[in-house]
């Protein structure tokens, strides 16, 4: 199959291309620089230069392959709090990736986050597969890719976890975390810290992408989660740990002040279950969970 994938050089995007390469697929990935150009050439895919605002690009590129991995987003705006015209440039890319697949039975495979369950109104339990909100930030984007279901796309969405954990992984939250960690000379959590969030390897999630683009059924969810829910005091525990700092306990009134952006995210309660994304992509995580892989020692090395 000759894939076209967004964010193909991305944390993701380097653990997504070689799976499908490996797997016998071609690749063409959406490259906007020259270093992400030359990585994607030196992995042996197809370099097609662009980026997420230029909607005609993405339209062709999408009607030239036999299907499409949406892994892009704008990652920077969402840092510096800007996170509305993340999430627009986000729908207008999904909306022009689409519109050439109508019709064909074409795999379509984009990415929402576990965190927007927190808009579905689930309270204690494991958040599932077929638990979703009407509507939101980025759950609007989510809902119109399980809509093209119904407009002849063999569509699926894949729910990463807040923290997808690997050594290629350069930039996320876990990284994030441990900045903030070392720049306060704290690790630490909200109240009691016993919101728990999932989490999943880089390698095992890439794993969810090309199976979904291979095999998952028209209008499915799916879960890339392996750690269902880690109370986030341990997690902070364990970056403590790393890096050499204590924990320690701050309010949910004080947490915008002390983690920035993230402010609204650390105290969300996120267990997330994966039992029919296993069932129905036949997929069994086999990388490290994320305390192992924090306790492993590269973040802190790296970060």
């Amino acid at each position: 199959m000759r894939v076209f994938v967004t964010g193909a050089s991305g944390h993701m995007g380097s653990a997504v291309v070689p799976e499908l390469l490996q797997a016998g697929h071609q690749v063409v990935g959406l490259a906007r620089s020259d270093s992400s150009a030359a990585a994607l050439a030196a992995a042996g895919a197809e370099v097609r230069r662009g980026d997420l605002d230029d909607l005609d690009g993405l339209r062709e590129a999408a009607e030239a392959a036999d299907g499409v991995i949406h892994l892009a987003y704008k990652h920077d705006l969402m840092r510096t709090g800007d996170f509305e015209s993340a999430v627009a440039a986000d729908y207008a890319a999904i909306e022009a990736l689409a519109a050439p697949l109508e019709g064909t039975g074409k795999p379509f495979v984009s990415t929402s986050g576990t965190l927007m369950l927190a808009y579905a109104g689930i309270d204690g339990r494991p958040g599932t597969e077929d638990d979703f909100a009407p509507s939101g930030p980025r759950v609007d984007a989510e809902n119109f890719v399980i809509g093209l279901a119904g407009r002849g796309v063999r569509s699926s969405v894949v729910r990463l976890p807040p923290i997808v954990h690997s050594s290629l992984d350069h930039h996320g939250f876990a990284h994030i975390l441990i900045g903030i960690a070392r720049q306060a000379g704290v690790s630490a959590y909200v109240g009691d810290g016993a919101n728990r969030w999932p989490s999943v390897h880089t390698l095992d999630a890439a794993r969810v992408y090309r199976l979904a683009l291979e095999s998952a059924p028209a209008g499915t969810r799916l879960h890339a989660v392996a750690d269902e829910g880690i109370p986030f005091r341990d997690i902070a525990a364990a970056i403590g740990r790393g890096a050499g700092v204590p924990t320690a306990s701050v309010s949910a009134a004080d947490a915008g002040e002390r983690f920035a952006f993230l402010g609204s995210f650390v105290g969300v309660d996120n267990p997330t279950s994966s039992e029919k994304t296993r069932k129905v992509l036949g997929w069994d995580p086999t990388h490290p969970g994320l305390i192992d892989d924090l306790d492993h020692g590269h973040y802190f090395d790296q970060s």
